[in-house]
């Protein structure tokens, strides 16, 4: 997603892209002033260029050793000396933001909004800062306002798109987070088919929670016309186990083992998940169980070289208290391959529970001594964040479906 890694390696390069972007301003506003016919002499135009040229170079200096606080007094110094360089206080209010400090940067941004002698661009820019601050500050509904009246003189702008989808799809309003995934498809060049097929199984999610299931059924089908994406299938999964499919959700369950082997143990923990208060709870649960007694009895040779497919499996045989036939599978499965750490963790349970208990304390000293620094179980690809919980969007970095297990802790 080109747009959005240019997002994110501005964020991680702020710091260098303002001190920067100061720069080249500072020799722009020299140019321009040396050219103007002003009625400064000489000697007067000279000096106020070596005061500014001076407070420019510490505020960068400042920057690019992170000490912000310095910067902005350097900035303001700035602000007294020239008051009418724009670009002066668009940098000053972007510092303002990234040091925490709101208000100040919102006070700025809208002391540009009301000037009148600016041009429509660099109101619109203020207006975009603007809804930035509001949106880093926490105050949700501004933020949405102002990003919305910034669209409305200028529906381009993709990054602002971008920041409503982000939102929306924060607070779970999913029908404004289609409807501007919508957008942004239009006026970018990333496909979003994916990620509106996420949010299209969200609505079918709150419907199916609702008991709504034929309604769920429809929004899903809309859903896969985007994209078959890996929530959508464990949903339309559950959705044949409510209507008594079970060819089909076998079928289905098949096709996802062997697409995304591991995500075997997302989808049982998915398939778990029914209010306790709708009708068919009890055909429902049945159902299921039949399920994963498919599953159980699968032989594939493939999907037993996969440790999700496995870790699957023993988990799904210790609910139902068999732990001898949990033991055998594992046993096997370690004296072949042994290289996961979460198996091994399995593995040392079992045996406890078998009474081997020898046998587990050598596992487990083993354990420890190649024991790394995360024991949480999922994280995300593209940002690392770190979560027990399953999620389809990450909390962190906001990108679907980049959830991973983690073998060795």
């Amino acid at each position: 997603m080109d747009y959005l890694f240019l997002i994110n390696w501005g964020k991680e390069h702020a710091l260098t892209v303002v001190a920067v972007v100061i720069t080249l301003v500072f020799f722009y506003h020299y140019v321009i002033e040396r050219d103007k016919a002003v009625k400064l002499s000489k000697k007067y135009r000279n000096s106020i260029f070596e005061v500014q040229s001076r407070i420019f170079l510490n505020a960068t200096q400042y920057l690019i050793s992170g000490n912000k606080d310095l910067a902005i007094k350097e900035f303001l110094n700035a602000v007294d000396l020239n008051r009418e360089t724009i670009e002066t206080y668009f940098a000053l209010g972007g510092l303002f933001r990234s040091n925490g400090e709101i208000e100040k940067a919102i006070s700025i941004h809208r002391s540009l909004i009301a000037r009148d002698n600016i041009s429509e661009s660099t109101r619109l820019q203020a207006l975009k800062e603007l809804a930035m601050d509001f949106d880093k500050g926490g105050f949700v509904d501004k933020a949405v306002e102002t990003y919305k009246d910034v669209l409305k003189i200028n529906r381009d702008q993709q990054d602002v798109i971008f920041s409503l989808c982000r939102i929306y799809e924060d607070i779970g309003d999913w029908d404004q987070a289609y409807n501007y995934r919508i957008m942004l498809s239009k006026v970018g060049q990333e496909n979003q088919s994916e990620t509106i097929s996420h949010i299209l199984v969200e609505k079918a999610k709150s419907l199916f929670e609702q008991g709504q299931f034929k309604a769920c059924a429809e929004e899903l089908e809309d859903a896969f016309r985007f994209a078959p994406s890996v929530s959508a299938k464990i949903l339309r999964l559950k959705i044949f186990l409510v209507q008594g499919k079970m060819e089909d959700a076998k079928g289905l369950l098949l096709e996802l083992l062997k697409e995304h082997p591991m995500y075997a143990t997302f989808i049982f923990v998915s398939l778990e998940g029914f209010n306790q208060k709708l009708p068919l709870r009890d055909e429902y649960f049945q159902r299921l169980g039949q399920l994963k007694e498919y599953f159980l009895g699968l032989v594939d040779l493939d999907l037993m070289e996969s440790p999700s497919i496995i870790l699957s499996r023993i988990r799904l045989l210790k609910d139902q208290k068999r732990n001898g036939d949990a033991f055998e599978l594992l046993d096997v499965w370690m004296k072949n391959h042994g290289d996961s750490d979460v198996l091994k963790v399995e593995y040392i349970k079992i045996l406890i529970e078998v009474g081997k208990t020898d046998e587990a304390l050598h596992h487990t000293k083993s354990l420890l001594n190649n024991l790394h620094s995360s024991l949480s179980r999922h994280y995300c690809s593209q940002c690392g964040f770190n979560s027990d919980e399953i999620f389809w969007r990450c909390p962190q970095c906001h990108n679907w479906e980049t959830i991973q297990f983690r073998w060795k802790v």
